[in-house]
């Protein structure tokens, strides 16, 4: 009997090699909200300046937590039913650590810090970003990213040793560049706080974090505004001080809602490496306004600034 012949082995096609996706093209109305979104932030510092002409640092930090909560209010009373009850204790912790102490802490600093160096200092987010993530959240630190770290931290070392305060055009009329501490304890709180959303609230939309996170504070700025503070007798009898509230108000509402729907806009439209470049851009506007406010500003800072932006490219281009 003949052997039947063996069946056809079905071989599969041989498919092209899958191309890589082509690099994401910036558009130019990406690069627009770049560059106002760093104006709007950078411009800060010069706000914080001008409030405190009339506001203690801890008027201005309450009057601006309170602000912000009060114009967020209406997300969070939507938002609040739709997270999650464990998850307020990381709202309550991101906000306490990323926004009611950092917002007295800037303040404190730029009573005798150029507002211009602040802006730079501001910088150390992203290097303390990293550390807080390496020590508490595991995140991988390369050797490439410790020299970043390094390299922020000189960066500071030199602002604070060797620049100075960038002058006394301080709302106190003296200046300390030691106070620039302020602004690193600031800053390590924005470490904390990222990565506490990162790990914690990723699932919430960003709206809803924001405006529930100050939800859980706005009322704490509330209670010292209207139960402690002068707040309101100086609204009352000191000339200029309804304008110093102004600054504040404009504070309070751009660098909290209006930059945090500008960043997620960016996001979408373009990368998170992209966005996070404002980092760099931020300095330049605050120095800006500085200077044209009388603030000092000389080859140290300069240098100041080069080596903490330096570490700042290293640690977002390190893998």
């Amino acid at each position: 009997m003949p052997t039947p012949p063996a069946p056809a082995v079905a071989t599969a096609p041989t498919l092209p090699p899958i191309a890589p996706p082509p690099p994401q093209r910036i558009s130019a109305s990406a690069w627009g909200l770049l560059v106002v979104l760093a104006s709007i932030w950078g411009t800060s510092f010069i706000l914080m300046k001008k409030g405190l002409v009339v506001f203690s640092a801890m008027e201005l930090g309450a009057a601006r937590v309170s602000i912000a909560a009060l114009l967020l209010l209406p997300f969070a009373l939507r938002n609040v039913r739709r997270v999650d009850t464990g998850r307020y204790k990381w709202l309550l912790l991101s906000g306490v650590v990323g926004t009611f102490f950092p917002a007295f802490l800037f303040a404190y600093a730029e009573t005798k810090l150029a507002s211009g160096l602040a802006g730079v200092l501001n910088g150390l987010t992203a290097v303390f970003t990293l550390v807080v993530g390496a020590v508490l959240f595991g995140q991988k630190l390369t050797s490439l990213r410790v020299l970043g770290i390094a390299l922020g931290l000189v960066g500071t070392v030199v602002l604070m040793l060797l620049g100075g305060s960038g002058g006394a055009a301080t709302p106190s009329g003296d200046s300390n560049a030691w106070y620039g501490l302020y602004i690193v304890a600031a800053t390590i709180g924005y470490g904390i706080s990222v990565n506490v959303i990162k790990q914690h609230l990723h699932g919430p939309s960003p709206v809803a974090v924001t405006s529930l996170t100050l939800l859980s504070i706005g009322p704490l700025g509330l209670l010292y505004l209207f139960g402690v503070s002068d707040f309101m007798h100086k609204l009352a009898t000191v000339p200029g001080a309804w304008t110093a509230l102004g600054y504040i108000a404009l504070l309070a509402t751009m660098s909290t809602a209006v930059a945090m729907v500008l960043f997620n806009k960016l996001i979408q439209q373009s990368t998170t490496l992209f966005a996070a470049s404002n980092t760099y851009l931020i300095p330049i506007v605050a120095l800006t306004w500085g200077v044209l406010d009388g603030e000092a500003f000389n080859l140290w800072h300069l240098l100041g600034m080069v080596i903490i932006l330096a570490g700042v490219f290293i640690i977002h281009r390190a893998k």
